[in-house]
């Protein structure tokens, strides 16, 4: 039989903790797009995903919206992709935004390699093209996932005590699907951080480039509004105009051809894990991954 008529059937188990995982509000020209899952460090399910393509959707088309502010609700901006709560969704079907099938019913390698084309790299290619300016304010953790939701945002504002790190390699991948490490840092810094998977503070991102402005925890939200305020007062077109342009030399310097061969290696990685250990995240949860996290963090003081 061809193995491609061989489906499977998995069984949806989420439980939701909100309706409301994305909370959208416009205030003087500014949209707030508020990752709101706090009680599980704003962890990226598909039911947030989907919510976040129809809140830019929804800043895009409403013309009182100059400028995008991307934030998160609690502690930390976002812990990364939902790999272990009850709202893990990985088996729910959604109505897709992009032309790829259902993932959920699909057999081996093809099952997350359909699925991250719609929800991980296709929505974050699609968001760093929208033509408004966008702001990504970074408190507390910005892990894994979350590393991609700031990518796509044309700025990066942090407070100082916040942190970047991509630590997935622990499970055999090489990095997030939104693979943007060398061009966000310098090449030999960004293996660096995938090698150790350590945290970055906010003052060495902010010294590699990649976060453009610091503020203390209690005036992030002041800073970030009013930098967003500043950009919200050109126009309209010639903001759109250099954005398309700075994407562009980032494109012809090779960065989504890359993108997409990284993206390969890492499902490759997906399938190894699984003919080796029967488990596609190499035997890692959140909960594996954070204590793992916080060891590490303790090890090097």
């Amino acid at each position: 039989m061809n193995s491609d008529s061989e489906f499977v059937q998995r069984a949806d188990t989420a439980v939701y903790e909100t309706e409301e995982p994305v909370l959208y509000a416009v205030a003087d020209g500014i949209a707030s797009l508020t990752l709101n899952r706090p009680t599980v460090n704003n962890a990226q399910n598909s039911q947030m995903t989907y919510a976040l393509d129809d809140a830019f959707r929804r800043a895009v088309n409403d013309d009182e919206v100059k400028v995008i502010v991307l934030r998160g609700n609690g502690k930390h901006f976002s812990a990364g992709h939902d790999i272990g709560t009850p709202g893990r969704d990985i088996n729910k079907s959604f109505d897709r935004a992009h032309l790829w099938w259902d993932h959920t019913n699909k057999p081996g390698g093809e099952y997350l390699y359909a699925r991250e084309q719609e929800v991980y790299l296709g929505m974050c290619r699609r968001w760093r093209e929208v033509p408004k300016p966008t702001i990504a304010m970074v408190q507390g953790a910005c892990i894994a996932g979350g590393l991609m939701l700031a990518w796509v945002c044309d700025l990066i504002v942090a407070s100082d005590d916040a942190f970047f790190q991509d630590p997935v390699v622990r499970m055999g991948i090489p990095g997030v699907e939104y693979f943007a490490h060398p061009y966000e840092l310098n090449p030999r810094i960004a293996k660096e951080f995938l090698f150790t998977g350590d945290r970055m503070s906010a003052g060495r991102a902010y010294q590699m480039g990649m976060v453009n402005r610091l503020f203390a925890r209690d005036e992030l939200e002041a800073g970030t509004y009013a930098l967003a305020a500043a950009i919200a007062k050109q126009p309209r077109m010639g903001l759109a105009l250099t954005k398309q342009a700075i994407n562009h030399v980032e494109d012809l310097q090779g960065k989504r051809t890359a993108m997409d061969a990284v993206f390969a290696w890492h499902h490759f990685a997906h399938s190894h894990n699984e003919l080796l250990s029967g488990d596609k995240l190499g035997g890692y949860d959140a909960k594996g991954m954070a204590e793992a996290n916080k060891a590490a963090a303790g090890e090097r003081g």
